[in-house]
């Protein structure tokens, strides 16, 4: 009997017959996450439904030697749970208890396979909800949320995950169960909970995690605004927030975004505008008019030809029913889309937009573009088809210098999407080697055989556009020296 038989009947009297995939065509499934120009199949799927389940299949995997990559709904948009090394695809969705709902410490215990939106809906007959809202929120889990400190339009005012995350239940490299943090902020202690998130699987596997929940406001008011030029959006974004206003959410779509999304949902969106800027105030139900008051003066000031304010909620659903559908609405230009997650200054807004038209139009990319443009967090989604390597290869080549203008400006790699496999070549961008070896340490101390999700975030130190076993596309091409 091979190693690899003997490692999947034991993997099997661990999670069940049936929570094992060894196929092809099963395997397929989870060669890549949302960011579909890195593939790697696994060499096994794994389906657990506890904790102990997970100890038990970490304890083996290191018996084995065998890499451990977890997974949740594969929303991920930088391949960080994209099998890069081979080994086992853990994938973590059958756990999906929310555990308890705690309106009084206002905090839900949750399993991680949960998604991102059941949480705001146990929350909900409490008044309560969950404020990371990436916009795969239906779908997304905590733990993917938690692994890549997720983000989302709402995180302007409210903060990534990282800021609502309170405690952490862990299985560690060697199967061992820690917990991290609590039920309340811990100030006391080394900030492993900040080093947890945003991890993305590296240094420990999540099972279980404590959220911090936060009450609906009394008054949410959401505006369209058109514009003529996505410069003019651009500044009407930096007046609002120059004037002290931190509005819930500011969200921008350009033209060829906009149209895309009226084709698709028909929602009477003016095809004429250059953009299209989201503008979601929320609070108090004293001061909120005031607030509405400044936003549509600082609109008109820089502009704006059309504004619309949602009357209910039932027309807000709407409105971010087309910001959280753009992407798949631009399917309907090019079958593929790659979507960065660059960060700039915001003050740096209209500058980033101009070059990155221009960077565009070197690669003959088209170039859609969707902002959290209050806190300069750019999602420029280059079209393409997947099967023109050649096409391939300049969407690769447009997005090393759409990340390269980004650090230029004075902003960094990623917002919101994380490092994964997709950006770690352009690391040495933004860090030094000494930065990078300090990060490698702490992965040594969490993970000192390197059998959890390796070959991500940081590169490796022996040879230049090496993942593992598995070749990617981007680590074809020349860039990757």
């Amino acid at each position: 009997m091979s190693l690899n038989a003997k490692l999947v009947i034991e993997l099997q009297s661990i999670v069940g017959k049936d929570y094992v995939l060894t196929e092809c065509e099963d395997l397929l499934v989870y060669e890549c996450d949302a960011e579909t120009l890195d593939i790697a199949l696994p060499d096994l799927v794994v389906l657990p439904k506890s904790t102990d389940e997970v100890q038990s299949v970490v304890k083996l995997a290191k018996q084995y030697g065998v890499t451990v990559t977890p997974r949740g709904a594969g929303t991920g948009l930088s391949g960080g749970a994209t099998t890069v090394s081979g080994g086992i695809s853990l994938v973590l969705t059958r756990m999906t208890e929310i555990i308890s709902v705690d309106p009084i410490d206002r905090i839900a215990v949750v399993e991680v396979g949960a998604t991102n939106l059941s949480v705001s809906h146990a929350a909900a007959p409490y008044g309560l909800y969950f404020a990371p809202d990436p916009s795969s929120q239906v779908a997304s889990t905590v733990g993917g949320n938690i692994a890549e400190n997720a983000g989302g339009p709402h995180c302007l005012k409210y903060g990534m995950t990282t800021a609502h995350v309170l405690g952490l239940k862990t299985v560690l490299a060697d199967g061992s169960l820690v917990f991290i943090g609590g039920r309340t902020r811990d100030n006391i202690s080394l900030d492993l909970l900040g080093a947890m998130v945003g991890s993305e699987g590296t240094l420990g596997i999540v099972t279980e995690a404590v959220l911090r929940l936060i009450p609906r406001a009394q008054a949410v008011e959401t505006m369209l605004a058109y514009f003529p030029t996505v410069e003019s959006c651009g500044q009407a974004v930096s007046d609002i927030v120059a004037d002290g206003i931190i509005p819930a959410a500011m969200e921008m779509i350009d033209s060829l975004t906009l149209n895309a999304v009226e084709d698709y949902l028909h929602m009477g969106l003016n095809r004429d505008a250059a953009a299209l800027l989201i503008i979601e105030l929320d609070g108090p139900d004293v001061g909120i008019s005031v607030h509405r008051s400044l936003v549509e003066s600082l609109v008109n000031k820089n502009r704006a030809i059309g504004t619309k304010w949602a009357k209910d909620d039932v027309e807000r659903l709407k409105i971010w029913k087309a910001r959280k559908a753009s992407f798949g609405a631009l399917g309907r230009i090019r079958p593929n889309g790659y979507v960065l997650d660059g960060v700039i200054p915001r003050s740096k807004l209209s500058v980033a937009i101009q070059k990155i038209a221009l960077i565009g139009e070197k690669h003959k990319i088209i170039v859609a573009n969707v902002y959290h443009a209050g806190d300069g967090n750019l999602h420029p989604c280059l079209l393409y088809h997947r099967d023109n390597l050649e096409e391939v290869e300049r969407v690769v080549r447009a997005g090393r210098e759409i990340l390269e203008l980004c650090v230029e400006l004075g902003g960094t790699l990623s917002g919101e999407h994380g490092i994964g496999v997709e950006k770690i070549l352009e690391m040495s961008l933004v860090f030094n080697e000494a930065d990078m070896t300090a990060m490698r340490w702490l992965k040594d101390s969490f993970d000192p055989e390197g059998l959890f999700n390796p070959s991500k975030i940081l590169p490796n130190p022996k040879s230049c556009g090496e993942s593992g076993g598995r070749k990617l596309v981007r680590h074809n091409l020349s860039l990757s020296c």
